[in-house]
């Protein structure tokens, strides 16, 4: 089942440090399978506001999300994305292959 790391970034220093990361991400990504999927771009906010830029990556499964996250290749840019830019970041679980917004009525999610 796919996961996704996703970031709202909301502030961004594009400075030397910001364009050493985007040189260096691809490569942490590629030996756990990860691809961008959206990587900021105008957004169309339908209800309630947003500002910020949006960053979705894919990967095959949440151990390689998580792996690629926590990979000795990816903490040592790490750094250079999150000394200059403002953003929430998530790792998350996709849904399986023909998903029903109804199959939840069947299984409820737990509630915080």
């Amino acid at each position: 089942m796919p996961a996704y790391a996703m970031a709202h970034v909301h502030a961004t220093n594009f400075g030397p440090q910001i364009i050493e990361y985007l040189r260096s991400v691809d490569a942490t990504m590629q030996p756990f399978g990860g691809r961008f999927l959206v990587h900021g771009g105008p957004v169309d906010a339908v209800e309630g506001t947003w500002s910020g830029d949006l960053i979705i990556i894919e990967f095959p499964d949440l151990d390689s999300a998580r792996g690629w996250y926590e990979s000795p290749a990816y903490v040592a840019i790490r750094h250079l994305r999150t000394e200059n830019t403002t953003a929430d970041t998530i790792i998350f679980d996709g849904l399986p292959a023909g998903y029903l917004a109804k199959s939840v009525l069947d299984h409820p999610l737990p509630t915080v």
